[in-house]
Formats: structure tokens, C-alpha cells, sequence
């Protein structure tokens, strides 16, 4: 019985510590759009402008709801 839960613990141990590489891969750079103009309402319209800035992405932040563009570094 001691050999199953020595076996199931450190099953578990694994898949958490797999977790926790995947989250640590890259970081996201962000930098506020110089293209993106009123406040930011929907992500979605932040993220296109973004792309033409040459960014990844982007999203609105803020209580300002600035146009915020995102990259891997």
C-alpha cells in the first residue's frame, strides 16, 4: 500500500512540475500603442492596430483604457 501512495505522490509531483515550466517559457514584453487612437473599448480592435505596429498583439489595460501591444521578448 506505502509503494501506491509513494507512486501516486510522485506522479503528482511531475505533472505539477510540468506546469510550472510551461507557464515560465517566455516573457511578454508590453509597450502602449503610438497608433491607437480614443479609448481602447474592445481588445480585439487594440490587437489589430497592434499588428500593424508590428506587435503580436494587444489589449486594453487600465483605468485609462490605453491600447496596449504585446510581444515575446
Amino acid at each position: 500500500m506505502e509503494r501506491k501512495t509513494f507512486g501516486l505522490f510522485l506522479l503528482v509531483l511531475i505533472v505539477l512540475a510540468s506546469e510550472v515550466a510551461v507557464q515560465t517559457e517566455g516573457r511578454m514584453c508590453q509597450s502602449q500603442s503610438h497608433g491607437f487612437r480614443g479609448a481602447c473599448v474592445r481588445s480585439h480592435n487594440c490587437a489589430l492596430v497592434c499588428r500593424n505596429e508590428g506587435f503580436s498583439g494587444g489589449r486594453c489595460r487600465g483605468f485609462r483604457r490605453r491600447c496596449f501591444c504585446t510581444r515575446l521578448c
